[in-house]
């Protein structure tokens, strides 16, 4: 009976074994895989001042999609490049794409297109504070402006300039996603320019967390397995006393 009794252990034993082992090694692919797929896919840049205030502000960290410039979309953040404008890497948000016509202010609004845009990431009445004649935005170019406009370098300052103060989508590097340095998390939605057609889709960076969470958990998880395994079974055992021998 106990000769069965510690086949059945070893039995247990070896399966666990296998399964800590199997949890290990899909921890490492999962957690791997995720962050060579975020590599690919985001950089990291830490913001140096406050234009874009209260959105991001001066020493944030934030990781931005890197994507064509052809696929941004009125509303995103953007980190782009602008030989005009100093040529190092600034960030600001896209408030109008080719062939809009904007403007500010109306009843103290950005109007896109005639269409007043309600911009919840503004604080307080910033958006007054912005003067914009009536312009409409070259085919293949990008209006930008700060979050915090009274105090943005952004295209109102630049609107002596060829092109009225806009960039070329081809100057975009990236779209910012998230700011994860204080861990505040994904952008929230512009939702003020849906009026004016489809947002931006956010790129897979939940999708990349959630690998990387789960590879963490399977990847400890097995490796504690071993080492639990063992003391629960230590406790579990109990010596008994040898039969005593029979003389006939």
């Amino acid at each position: 009976m106990s000769g069965t009794t510690r086949r059945t252990d070893e039995g247990h034993g070896r399966l666990g074994s296998m399964l800590s082992g199997l949890a290990v090694a899909l921890g490492c692919v999962l957690f791997l895989g995720a962050f060579g797929w975020g590599v690919i896919v985001y950089a990291p840049y830490t913001v140096p001042t406050d234009s874009m205030a209260p959105t991001i502000t001066s020493g944030d960290r934030i990781l931005a999609e890197r994507i064509d410039g052809a696929e941004i979309q009125r509303g995103d953040v953007v980190v782009f490049r602008q030989e005009t404008w100093g040529n190092t890497a600034m960030v600001k948000r896209v408030v109008a794409v080719g062939g809009d016509t904007i403007a500010c202010c109306t009843d103290g609004k950005l109007t896109v297109n005639g269409k007043q845009i309600d911009e919840a990431y503004l604080q307080g009445e910033d958006a007054e504070l912005t003067g914009i004649p009536e312009i409409t935005v070259p085919k293949g170019r990008l209006f930008l402006l700060g979050d915090e406009r009274s105090g943005s370098l952004d295209s109102t300052a630049h609107l002596a300039e060829a092109g009225n103060g806009t960039v070329p989508r081809s100057n975009v590097d990236a779209r910012v996603d998230a700011v994860v340095w204080p861990m505040e998390g994904m952008l929230d939605r512009p939702t003020g320019f849906e009026k004016l057609g489809a947002l931006s889709t956010p790129g897979p960076l939940r999708l990349i967390t959630t690998a990387l969470v789960v590879g963490m958990v399977l990847v400890l998880g097995g490796a504690a397995y071993g080492p639990v395994a063992k003391r629960l079974g230590g406790r579990g055992r109990t010596t008994q006393p040898e039969p005593a021998g029979v003389v006939g």
